[in-house]
């Protein structure tokens, strides 16, 4: 199956390391040429050393830091075919003792800046003749589970998609997403579960996940890969659930 991203312009945020980096080493492998984004400079260099792609360092919660991503990017590359809006945060508990300031800070990171760099590059994709955005959202942005602030910004992700893309195909431009379910990666949280719990990925497999094991990285990056290719071309707003079962809903 040729999946035809080869000396494709990709720009994956968040991808200094997880997802997001897992994504990148999947496009670069099929030949495309890949940029990743983050806020971590330390992180970025590490990541473009392994993968061998560029980055470049910004804030997405920054207006500004988006715009100069975008800029700076097509600048260097030449356009952009692609975009991988993947970088996301977890921020907050429940609706009680996050602050209002916490919920706006999760639609900045997880909703508007995916929604202001899909516009940026839709511009530059339309002079070129078409290209692809994928938005990486959740399994819950569509039912109950994890913070209520995360969940609401990735409900509005993927709502997002949906509108968009009806007006994106048009100009050859299509937009779809991909949910995951719970992907294992080395951060903060997970690294804070395994501590206190080191069969805390077993058990929490065994009681959601009906595939039997926690996701990985690669599992979500094969599947975004593939819905950015020309093999995906009749997947125009959906947003796909890749979750080994976790997802208890119908729609």
């Amino acid at each position: 199956m040729e999946l035809n991203v080869k000396a494709k312009k990709v720009l994956v945020t968040g991808g200094s390391r997880g997802i997001g980096k897992a994504i990148a080493e999947a496009f670069i492998h099929e030949g495309a040429t890949v940029g990743v984004s983050a806020r971590n400079e330390r992180d970025l260099v590490t990541a473009a050393k392994d993968i061998g792609g560029s980055y470049y360092v910004c804030d997405l919660s920054s207006y500004d830091d988006r715009e100069r991503l975008m800029e700076t990017f097509i600048r260097e590359q030449g356009t952009i075919d692609i975009l991988i809006n993947n970088a996301g945060a977890s921020i907050g508990s429940t609706v009680m003792n996050t602050p209002v300031q916490s919920f706006e800070q999760a639609m900045q990171i997880n909703y508007i800046a995916p929604l202001h760099l899909a516009k940026l590059a839709a511009s530059e994709m339309e002079t070129n003749g078409g290209g692809v955005i994928v938005n990486v959202a959740s399994i819950y942005g569509r039912e109950s589970g994890g913070n209520p602030s995360y969940n609401a910004a990735k409900s509005a992700l993927i709502s997002f998609t949906k509108a968009f893309s009806t007006e994106a195909i048009a100009k050859n431009i299509r937009v779809c997403g991909v949910a995951p379910g719970a992907v294992y990666h080395p951060n903060e949280e997970w690294t804070k579960r395994v501590t206190n719990d080191p069969d805390f990925l077993k058990s929490y497999a065994k009681a959601k996940i009906p595939a039997g094991r926690i996701g990985t990285p690669p599992d979500i990056a094969s599947v975004v890969l593939f819905a950015a290719s020309e093999q995906a071309t009749w997947i125009v707003g959906n947003t796909i659930p890749v979750d080994g079962g976790q997802s208890r809903s119908n729609i």
